[in-house]
């Protein structure tokens, strides 16, 4: 993650990781959910928040 944020350091003011009851979880980047377990019932699988966050920069 250190690697994602000091590559988009210019465009990203903050990545957060909101634990919440049951084991869920949410991040958010720059206040913008980009992953939520709650919402797709599944664990992120490996790379995959790296990835959406990737695209949201790129994008």
């Amino acid at each position: 993650m250190d690697e994602l944020l000091k590559g988009y350091e210019h465009v990203i003011e903050s990545v957060a990781l909101i634990p919440s009851d049951g084991g869920r979880f949410e991040v958010g980047v720059n206040g913008e959910l980009v992953f939520s377990k709650l919402r797709l019932k599944r664990h992120a699988e490996a790379g995959e928040i790296v990835d959406i966050i990737h695209k949201l920069v790129e994008g």
